[in-house]
């Protein structure tokens, strides 16, 4: 994005000095569609420098909707305006366990959220849980495995175009920051595992993608003590993760309240992409049915979009809308269908609403929509595929990964 595209984009999105209006409504920011269409193109095609110009001549509103629009639940929004209009530089916490190969869930929609973020001026902490992966008995508990895996995964995130300008993004690895100031940490976490009993601390273990009925080492009982430890350690004020880390952020906010701090840390949930077969509410890396990784090459996608569970004029709970609902249409701002006159014409829907509308009606087969998803997501992985064949670092970090075997 040039300085004048910029601008434009800018211009577009501007509200005027909101000191001389009354105040706005959370709800009337979000029903805004042609702001947030703006918005939306801004944070993803916006570079460093361009993002720290839109940032400052955005008002408290504009920022508001832009990271609002991330979630699919907040905690909570009038915690999340006060916070805005305080401080210019919000400290969003964000963080991955380096456990396999990566999935576009995992890899596009968190280059998305970043990039909206950062838009937003935001300081994206990314915290690498390569102790938690450990605990999680991950790549078989090898951390050095683990640390491998790690660095693939930036790589991942540059290839996608994850805007790593600057230093508004900062990926942290959690044994080396929790050892240089293990004074802070673990005391923290001792008083977390201390004010809370077991039954509470095993309602979290969602949070590993176990559950209370699995049967757990007492390190993955001790891990959601310490995710939780890690919001405060980092002195996050976003928790910006997925509806599945939903009850360990609950409980640093509980733990605000039994210890009288103040500020609790606002958690913004994103939407969980589901698998690509019928009745996976989650995508999982460890199953190539289920996933679409970053590195597939084209024909890899278009074959798992091909078999994908995709029921005719069926829109909830149908994967193949929700990739578009929650990727493609973030990603170009438009899904363009093309086909035959005889079957309509090409057609390109601006929103989800209208698609939605036109499959459930029939007027939209997934024999069409099935082809223009692939071309799609092939095109968002495109650069990706590019710099795994061009950058050495890279190419090697995915092969050592392929290697690997994945261990749940």
């Amino acid at each position: 994005m040039d300085n004048q595209e910029a601008s434009e984009a800018i211009n577009a999105l501007s509200l005027k000095d909101s000191s001389s209006k009354p105040p706005i409504s959370t709800s009337q920011i979000m029903n805004n569609q042609e702001a947030s269409d703006a918005i939306v193109a801004l944070s993803l095609k916006a570079s460093s420098s361009d993002t720290s110009i839109a940032t400052s001549q955005m008002s408290v509103e504009e920022r508001f909707k832009i990271i609002r629009s991330i979630g699919e639940e907040c905690i909570q929004e009038d915690e999340l305006m006060n916070l805005l209009a305080k401080k210019p530089q919000p400290v969003c916490y964000d963080g991955f366990e380096p456990s396999g190969r990566m999935h576009i869930a995992q890899g596009v929609l968190k280059a998305l959220n970043v990039n909206k973020l950062t838009s937003a001026g935001c300081k994206v902490k990314i915290w690498i849980a390569d102790w938690f992966a450990q605990l999680n008995n991950k790549m078989g508990g090898d951390l050095k495995k683990i640390e491998v895996v790690g660095q693939y995964l930036i790589e991942l995130w540059k290839g996608v175009g994850m805007n790593l300008e600057g230093d508004q993004v900062e990926f942290l690895w959690s044994s080396k920051e929790i050892n240089s100031r293990a004074h802070e940490y673990w005391p923290l976490v001792m008083d977390i595992a201390r004010r809370n009993k077991l039954p509470r601390i095993l309602r979290c273990c969602q949070i590993m993608g176990r559950s209370e009925q699995d049967e757990l080492t007492a390190a993955q009982i001790f891990y959601p003590c310490m995710q939780c430890a890690d919001i405060f350690f980092l002195k996050a004020d976003i928790c910006q993760l997925g509806m599945d880390q939903r009850k360990v952020n609950v409980l640093a906010r509980e733990y605000c309240d039994d210890t009288k701090r103040k500020n609790k840390p606002i958690i913004l949930s994103h939407h969980m992409l589901p698998g690509l077969q019928e009745g996976q509410e989650k995508m999982s890396k460890s199953d190539p049915s289920s996933s679409i990784y970053m590195e597939d090459e084209e024909a890899d996608v278009n074959l798992k979009v091909k078999k994908a569970f995709c029921p005719p004029k069926v829109v909830e709970k149908n994967p193949c809308l929700e990739y578009i609902k929650y990727i493609v249409i973030p990603w170009f701002n438009e899904f363009k269908i093309e086909r035959n006159t005889e079957n309509g014409g090409d057609k390109i829907f601006k929103n989800f609403e209208e698609l939605a509308a036109d499959y459930e009606n029939g007027n939209l087969h997934p024999a069409d929509l099935k082809p223009a998803l692939s071309k799609a997501i092939n095109k968002i992985l495109e650069p990706v595929r590019d710099h795994f064949k061009n950058d050495q670092k890279a190419k090697d970090l995915m092969k050592r990964v392929k290697s690997f075997k994945v261990t749940r």
